[in-house]
């Protein structure tokens, strides 16, 4: 009888370790992003802030010279877009370069080679969207069912690859978020979609990636906006 509670009391004695190692694991991954470049990087910025009505934007100008746009949904803190800004190769303003989001209406005429050349407005249309949970990828103009896709993730090449069987579409696809914390792209985190001739293809985010986005907003949230606009005072 003695010896059996002794075996009880050495396995919950190891349970226990193991418990606490998880534990204290857990707590030292979890803030694992404060290690990489790309938050150091981040916190050395020079930061300004502009917000009107539900929508926060914060501008960073790093010390290597590049310049990046935030845009934040203030109620659900969900980052909507972000822009780096490309220099112009005359010497010119330059324009911005959509990571996340819709584009950014362009003022500034660009003169390509190709300028002359339309687009079809059929042709396959990608853009990046960002949720609490996920990231996520919308192509357009896709009307072939969801069974004629295979979405793979490749780490040797460090993307998500879009092909149809029917050898219509072929896509890399870039996951910056996880190449600034040197994490693998998951297989079983990708899930997808189709609907009105939409692919839409979803990455579940690593808990190391929430836990940094949440503790960013609190850190931006000590930038002081640079102007306010009140809502009594936008025009109708």
């Amino acid at each position: 009888m003695k010896r059996t509670c002794l075996i009880e009391t050495f396995e919950t004695l190891q349970k226990k370790a193991k418990d606490n190692i998880a534990f204290e694991n857990i707590g030292k991954n979890s803030t694992m992003f404060r290690n990489t470049f790309w938050y150091h990087e981040l916190l050395g910025a020079e930061k300004s802030c502009l917000k009107e009505d539900k929508l926060k934007k914060i501008h960073y100008k790093f010390e290597n010279g590049k310049e990046m746009v935030e845009e934040y949904n203030v109620d659900t803190q969900v980052l909507l877009r972000r822009a780096w800004k490309v220099k112009g190769k005359l010497g010119g303003e330059g324009r911005w370069e959509v990571e996340i989001g819709d584009p950014i209406p362009d003022a500034t005429p660009r003169i390509d080679a190709g300028a002359d050349i339309m687009e079809s407005k059929d042709q396959p249309l990608l853009s990046r969207r960002n949720t609490r949970i996920n990231l996520e990828w919308r192509i357009r103009n896709l009307p072939y069912p969801i069974e004629t896709y295979s979405i793979s993730a490749n780490n040797d090449e460090r993307c998500i690859i879009v092909r149809t069987t029917n050898k219509k579409y072929f896509k890399r696809l870039q996951v910056p978020e996880l190449d600034r914390f040197n994490l693998p792209i998951e297989q079983a985190n990708i899930s997808s979609t189709h609907q009105f001739h939409t692919l839409i293809i979803m990455y579940k985010k690593p808990q190391m990636l929430l836990d940094m986005e949440k503790e960013w907003y609190q850190e931006i949230s000590k930038v002081k906006p640079v102007k306010d606009v009140p809502n009594d005072c936008k025009t109708q």
